[in-house]
């Protein structure tokens, strides 16, 4: 089965570079058919991380301790909730689990929006499956989910104590909904950007998505603090934990770019601001997935040293860089 689950990370690994050089030359040739190729090789990224994950859950299941990931992360005396959440309490685990999300958003995305924004759509597209292309390659080369002990443990480690209480179930879920779900009005801006549309072309589908993430990162925030304030009794619903600050800063940039959403909207001011709102939230989230897996700082919420740091900061710096440089050269 854990085979099977390679396979998949490789197809979505090929579907998803795919997808992005399709949609960038089509779009670049204006090439409906190329763009609309790319766009199903996206829906073919979700399928083939779906499989993944399925598989990977499996393994969680059947208690499969050969895979050094359900050793590490899952035992035989935890409740079948606990280990539907051990997908999500590991470092690679949750890495794979972030992957799935981000390919459902493009995945509605081009379901949702087919017969709209044809102009926009093949940088949209573009984007998202560079991102998911930047998750299956930490898949694949630096936190694979499936890698094989040489001999079977009788029982696993299970998860770290803290963990275990009934909020691990919905809390990383709804923090991760949040936090992936800013990368379609980054999606949007950068294609208003490489296409000239500014205006309010771009506004409307950026603020639906960064409304709904919004919420899904409030009630995360919520549910962390509360999950904070019993487990680990640090005398209030927050402890100015650093991985805590990292989810709650995206959370304050994302409450200012839906307010300055509207003011563009309705006066047609804050240009700049919203597209400097909508990559800067965007980066953040991606700047806080870097702090907690990267090692550099101490925190019972975040994950061991590991070697993607220098991939996530790679990705993060051309995150912001070439934004940078389309917004200097769309400035005027």
């Amino acid at each position: 089965m854990t085979v099977i689950g390679v396979y998949c990370l490789a197809v979505a690994l090929v579907a998803a570079a795919y997808a992005t050089a399709a949609a960038v030359v089509g779009g670049s040739r204006r090439q409906p058919e190329l763009v609309h190729s790319a766009e199903r090789a996206l829906l073919g990224v979700c399928g083939a991380v779906t499989l993944a994950l399925l598989v990977l859950l499996h393994a969680l299941l059947t208690h499969d301790f050969q895979v050094q990931y359900v050793a590490e992360h899952s035992s035989r005396t935890m409740s079948v909730w606990y280990i539907v959440a051990a997908l999500w309490g590991g470092q690679n685990g949750s890495l794979l689990f972030w992957g799935w999300i981000q390919s459902l958003c493009g995945t509605r995305v081009v379901l949702s929006y087919r017969h709209r924004y044809r102009v926009c759509m093949p940088w949209v597209v573009a984007v998202l499956a560079s991102t998911s292309l930047f998750f299956t390659l930490l898949h694949l080369f630096a936190a694979d989910p499936f890698h094989r002990l040489p001999f079977v443990p009788a029982d696993g480690r299970g998860l770290n104590p803290l963990l275990l209480h009934p909020l691990m179930v919905i809390h990383p879920p709804f923090l991760y909904l949040g936090m992936i779900g800013m990368v379609v009005p980054y999606a949007f801006a950068i294609a208003a950007l490489i296409t000239r549309q500014e205006g309010a072309a771009w506004l409307r589908p950026a603020r639906r998505w960064a409304l709904v993430a919004w919420i899904f990162l409030s009630c995360g925030l919520l549910l962390g603090a509360n999950w904070a304030y019993v487990e680990l009794g640090w005398g209030g619903y927050w402890g100015w934990d650093p991985v805590e600050n990292s989810s709650l800063i995206p959370w304050l940039g994302a409450t200012a770019f839906l307010h300055s959403l509207v003011i563009q909207e309705r006066k047609g001011m804050l240009k700049v601001w919203n597209m400097v709102l909508a990559i800067g939230v965007h980066s953040l989230c991606l700047f806080g997935t870097f702090i907690t897996r990267s090692g550099v700082i101490s925190s019972v919420h975040a994950f061991a040293q590991s070697s993607i740091g220098p991939f996530f900061a790679m990705f993060l710096l051309l995150t912001i860089a070439f934004p940078a440089i389309l917004l200097a050269w769309r400035w005027p």
